[in-house]
């Protein structure tokens, strides 16, 4: 039966857009190739009794009136879904060799706790922050819709900004001259771009770094909470969502899309999906390929021609008879580095595939919200996350099936040896449950294009005015995903929303100017 909107694919984006159309009372189907829906948002199981979220680890713009806490409110979800908030005195924990730093919300304290660690550089720290502040409001003013009023109110900030419109974060770092231990601190957080300062679009540090200071969140009842509500939004408003089906053809009449093949994966067997209007959440690349790039205009294949982002390498650990919190850990992230420099760290990991001096983020679940657990109660999870290159891991499993599962286990023993050494001393012993993932894994379950994390790479060339948008150039076929939209939690619920708003004409962004300003340059959470 053909339907009013068909979405390809559940992750976050495409499941935000879906619910609201389906609450407003369209006819909505959703086909995933996946057994489980959300993308990189879904939660997975294992032995039975211990529950993981696939990628994600902290949110932004979830706060009252921020557009997170909007959408939800236009579903009816925001008594359901709700969020903890992380230390605001500390929300990421930034460690180095001889170095340690914790990231305040605030500005002018985030300048004190450098200027503590580097006195004789405050006035470079302080001039480093203040551009930041009017980097992130130039971008604001210059995002469509411009306000030409807007414009000239604010010239400094808008020239503050426009200045970046090429730059890397570690340009900005060596125009302002900051110690070289400084730059590390201010950018270990880089697992959540998996870009290195010297490859990393200085407006995507920007927003990312701006937006946590604001505040960071994790969902009271976990990410898994955020799905199912999406997904029962959908179904109790009569809307479908069918798993384990995979798309393998486009139904094109001239330039409008139609519909789509689709492969019951359990079944094998083909069936045709038809709409008024079909959603592509799934890689707008690999969708453009099977549509046929003769059927798109010069100017979104220009769009189309992105590089994907790198890949990641991720230990979910479970560890029995141990608080954490004992050991330093709490409502807040951990990005450890043995390094001084992160290009050299990111150079060694990526490129050399050389782990003996791992880089990587720390996170634990358990601590951020006690309304309800993921494991029992005599167990704590711990996971750890760090850069993989897809290249090398795809053709060790091609290869040599032993030796890829060898990698992966000489990663973690890297991380755990880090750890026990700084963090945990005995954590080894305590470990009862461990599974590991790789750039491959990513690519199985995900369905992303060199098991990419982020979709299109956030360098300053996929940046800006030249990034990927609904736009298609096609009849009744738009994207929604994070290489058309942006990655990330509140990114893809902005894309999501904001598609469900060009469509459907219902403003439900109050804050919809700042939405889109934001949506166009923001970076990605982990």
């Amino acid at each position: 039966m053909k339907t009013d909107y068909l979405i390809l694919g559940s992750g976050l984006s495409g499941l935000v857009f879906g619910a609201l159309m389906a609450k407003s009372g369209h006819r909505v189907q959703v086909l995933e190739a996946h057994e489980y829906p959300g993308g990189f948002g879904h939660t997975f199981t294992m032995a039975k009794k211990y529950r993981f979220n696939a990628q994600l680890h902290y949110v932004w713009d979830c706060g009252e009136g921020k557009p997170v806490n909007q959408v939800l409110k236009k579903l009816n979800l925001d008594q359901d879904i709700t969020f903890e908030r992380y230390d605001p005195n500390g929300f990421d924990h930034m460690r180095m060799p001889n170095y340690a730093l914790d990231i305040p919300s605030g500005s002018h304290e985030l300048i004190q706790r450098l200027s503590n660690l580097f006195p004789n550089d405050t006035e470079q720290i302080s001039k480093f922050v203040f551009e930041v502040k009017k980097t992130r409001e130039g971008l604001k003013i210059l995002a469509p819709p411009v306000n030409v009023g807007e414009l000239f109110k604010h010239f400094g900030e808008v020239s503050c900004a426009v200045r970046y419109l090429h730059s890397t974060l570690q340009d900005v770092f060596d125009k302002f001259k900051l110690p070289q231990a400084a730059q590390t601190l201010l950018a270990s957080q880089w697992p959540d771009f998996l870009l290195p300062p010297s490859q990393l679009s200085f407006y995507a540090w920007v927003i990312l770094f701006s937006g946590y200071q604001e505040g960071a969140y994790y969902p009271t009842r976990h990410f898994e909470a955020v799905i199912d509500g999406l997904v029962k939004t959908i179904v109790d408003n009569g809307g479908e969502i069918i798993f384990n089906t995979e798309v393998v053809n486009f139904i094109l009449d001239g330039k409008t899309v139609t519909g789509v093949e689709a492969m019951d994966l359990i079944t094998h067997q083909t069936s045709k999906f038809t709409a008024d209007t079909v959603i592509c959440n799934i890689d707008p690349k690999k969708a453009a390929k099977m549509i046929g790039h003769e059927n798109f205009s010069p100017k979104v294949l220009k769009k189309l021609n992105y590089e994907y982002s790198p890949s990641n390498y991720m230990a979910y650990c479970v560890v029995k008879d141990i608080d954490l919190r004992d050991y330093g850990f709490g409502k807040w992230n951990t990005f450890h580095t043995g390094h001084r420099n992160l290009n050299e760290a990111f150079e060694q990991m990526y490129v050399s595939h050389d782990y003996s001096n791992p880089s990587f983020a720390i996170t634990t679940p358990t601590l951020l919200t006690t309304e309800e657990r993921d494991c029992p109660e005599d167990c704590q999870i711990i996971e750890f996350l760090t850069v993989a290159d897809y290249s090398y891991f795809q053709e060790l499993k091609t290869q040599d099936d032993k030796a890829y599962r060898q990698k992966k286990d000489e990663i973690l023993n890297s991380i755990l040896d880090v750890v026990e050494k700084h963090y945990i001393p005995n954590i080894r012993q305590h470990l009862v449950f461990k599974i590991t993932g790789s750039p491959t894994t990513n690519e199985r379950f995900c369905h992303c294009p060199h098991g990419n994390s982020y979709g299109s790479s956030l360098t300053p060339k996929n940046m800006g005015i030249g990034r990927l948008n609904h736009q298609t150039s096609l009849k009744n076929f738009y994207f929604c995903n994070a290489s058309s939209g942006y990655p990330g939690f509140a990114p893809t619920f902005w894309t999501g929303a904001l598609l469900y708003q060009r469509l459907s004409g219902d403003k439900i962004l109050t804050n919809s100017q700042q939405l889109s300003k934001s949506n166009k340059y923001v970076g990605v959470e982990k």
